[in-house]
């Protein structure tokens, strides 16, 4: 299983930036992938997640109406476009298999081994 991000870079305030995140070694469509970001300083944070056929997405009320994950099931890719950043958006975006667990939900902290498989990251900047 692997799982490899690109896209990140350095953009500023109000800029936008696409993510991508290329699977390999498992049935792509058979499962819900999720973004995750840390921040310097701070926990794991869930961003959003998809269903494994792209037909439903949810995202953390700090991104909602700014970020929009989709899939290409065809290339077993994952893409997280972000819109208007500012710099709370600063952070190391991961790409994981699956969903957060439910002691996440109910406000447990959240670590990359909740997940099936995640990649290296991918890191984003957002500075003027």
């Amino acid at each position: 299983v692997q799982l490899v991000e690109s896209g990140g870079g350095l953009v500023q305030p109000g800029g936008s930036l696409r993510l991508s995140c290329a699977a390999s070694g498992f049935t792509f469509s058979n499962y819900y992938m999720s973004w995750v970001r840390q921040a310097p300083g701070k926990g794991l944070e869930w961003v959003a997640n998809i269903n494994g056929d792209g037909s439903a997405a949810y995202y953390a009320s700090s991104v909602q109406g700014r970020f929009t994950i989709s899939r290409d099931n065809a290339k077993d890719t994952v893409h997280l476009r972000m819109n208007s950043l500012n710099p709370e958006d600063t952070a190391l975006y991961y790409c994981a298999r699956g969903s957060p667990p439910l002691t996440y939900i109910t406000g447990g902290a959240l670590k990359l081994t909740d997940f099936g498989a995640w990649g290296q990251g991918t890191q984003v900047t957002v500075s003027s």
